[in-house]
């Protein structure tokens, strides 16, 4: 009647998620890192390129995998779990990934102090 959630895949898109996430994160500081050396080479917003694309694609699809199997768990089926997972996790990425580009401008314009939030 009722087929059972992918439990297992609610693990392996969090743990995908994160890997991902690591290298993403090892990404962007290099990146910024080799900016912060020499700033009038390249554009920060240059540096969302493929290196970070990558890692990026492999967090969102951990996490619309691990979202899916979730939405199974509460009783939908298959189909209607990939596609709620993945119409959220679209959103969330598009969301996030433009919160990175106006904080990358904002940080090659200002440099770190505009980053600050504890300066008032």
């Amino acid at each position: 009647m009722y087929s059972q959630p992918p439990y297992i895949l609610i693990l392996a898109g969090f743990l995908a998620a994160i890997a991902a996430g690591s290298a993403f994160s090892a990404s962007l500081q290099q990146a910024t890192q080799a900016w912060a050396k020499d700033p009038g080479a390249s554009s920060l917003e240059d540096i969302r390129g493929l290196s970070l694309q990558l890692p990026y694609l492999g967090i969102c699809i951990g996490v619309c995998v691990s979202l899916a199997s979730g939405i199974q768990f509460f009783g939908f089926s298959a189909k209607v779990g990939y596609a709620l997972g993945g119409v959220l996790t679209a959103f969330m990425a598009w969301l996030v990934w433009r919160q990175l580009g106006v904080i990358l401008s904002e940080l090659q314009q200002g440099g770190s102090k505009a980053l600050d939030l504890d300066s008032f």
